[in-house]
């Protein structure tokens, strides 16, 4: 089932010449360049924060994409509050050479903003806009607002006319950026105000747990459609109502029709996290899924949705698909069986803690793309928060984000071999 899809003329490509600079990376990882955004409090805030996403260039095999997520922020001490140390911070695709020397170097930083040049925050959107609820404030706890276009990017594909689509926590929201990070669409869950144009996501999506959105966003070989995948388990229709804690949805989108499915995944174990998706045709995905732990788990798994239950129902519905009277979140895996809904099939291909030379390491594991056509070798990435952290112990404050062995956490590129069979 998993192995009937490879096609032999892509397995019989030579890897080292299609590698190009990216088998230069060593085998215990490169960092990312980055730059100091700012200094608080005697914390310098890095620039940096290019995890949440990362894609290859599908036009220069030794460059590639990686994104920031809505900017550097920490949880405050105050309940549904959070702290932006620089609200006026505009998410950021950062443009990457690796060099032959195994170093990587920034060419370029697309920032993004409105059609009218107006720039993007990472602020929270206003009610009936994607809000999550969530109450932005600066440092000394004073309020910042909210930005309908803002957007917390967390998925990224590049399209060969270079543009990019960018999903998020928010909405959440698929947005398209032209090449120089204008954006040109929004597409939102159905009900929103957000959409600017004639597509719509299913309605139930907007029951996404506050900043666990789309976290992962790919397109099919095809090009015309995409398919995202929610981090974790839906409120669905509220987080006390909700069984199935292991339960979460991939979902596709036709850019050219506006026809959507859903499939369940299931995750190892509840409020485990899916960071990102990669198309290996319209069938076949690679999906990362981790916890949130230093040394925790980060695995690869190759999931297979052709035999999985399309569980869209009626994508108006506000609580989506019903069984026996229960949203799918409040239903138990063997009770969806009964149902004859089944679930996306998985196997597990890398796990991190273990493949990495010397251990991962990192908390999050959010982006990774292939570095060679014949799909031999995974590049992954994490996310560094701009290095940044919460102080804790219920006090509003940053810190310097540490990872175990005392450094402080930054961006880092690893390049992995991988099988698909």
């Amino acid at each position: 089932m998993f192995a009937r899809y490879l096609l032999p003329s892509l397995l019989t490509l030579a890897c080292s010449s299609a590698m190009a600079g990216f088998s230069h990376i060593p085998a215990e990882g490169t960092a990312l360049p980055f730059s100091v955004l700012t200094m608080i409090d005697n914390v310098p805030i890095h620039h940096g924060g290019y995890g949440s996403a990362a894609a290859a260039d599908p036009k220069n095999e030794n460059r590639f994409y990686a994104m920031t997520d809505r900017g550097p922020n920490a949880d405050s001490p105050n309940k549904n509050e959070k702290i932006f140390p620089t609200p006026d911070y505009q998410p950021t695709i950062g443009y990457f050479e690796v060099k032959n020397d195994g170093s990587i170097v920034l060419i370029k930083e697309i920032k993004f903003h409105t059609a009218e040049g107006k720039p993007i925050t990472g602020l929270p959107n206003s009610k009936g806009y994607g809000s999550t609820g969530e109450i932005a404030v600066d440092m000394k706890g004073n309020k910042v607002g909210t930005d309908d276009n803002g957007i917390d990017s967390e998925g990224l594909v590049v399209m060969d006319d270079g543009s990019f689509w960018v999903s998020d926590e928010y909405g959440p929201h698929i947005a398209h950026f032209d090449a120089e990070g204008k954006q040109l669409e929004r597409i939102s869950p159905l009900g929103m105000k957000s959409n600017t144009g004639k597509l719509a996501l299913p309605a139930v999506l907007a029951k996404r747990r506050a900043n666990r959105g789309m976290e992962g966003l790919t397109i099919l070989p095809d090009g015309k459609t995409l398919v995202g995948i929610m981090q974790s388990t839906l409120f669905n229709p509220s987080k006390d109502e909700v069984k199935n804690k292991t339960l979460t949805r991939i979902v596709t989108l036709n850019l050219e029709t506006g026809a959507s499915q859903q499939y369940l995944y299931q995750q190892d174990k509840a409020d485990y996290a899916n960071s990102e998706i990669l198309a290996i045709d319209d069938k076949h995905f690679l999906v990362d899924e981790r916890d949130s732990e230093f040394d925790g788990s980060k695995k690869v798994y190759l999931v297979d949705i052709s035999e999985a239950t399309d569980v869209s129902g009626d994508v108006a519905s506000e609580t989506g698909l019903l069984v026996d009277g229960k949203t799918l979140e409040q239903t138990e895996w063997d009770a969806l069986e009964k149902a004859g809904i089944k679930p996306a099939q998985k196997k597990e291909l890398l796990s991190l803690t273990k493949d990495v030379k010397g251990g991962y390491g990192h908390d999050k594991f959010e982006g990774m793309f292939f570095t060679d056509k014949s799909r031999t070798h995974l590049a992954v990435i994490n996310d560094d928060d701009f290095a940044i952290a919460p102080v804790g112990d219920k006090k509003a404050g940053i810190k310097i984000k540490t990872l175990p062995n005392q450094k402080v956490d930054s961006n880092m590129l690893y390049v992995l071999p991988i099988s698909l069979k």
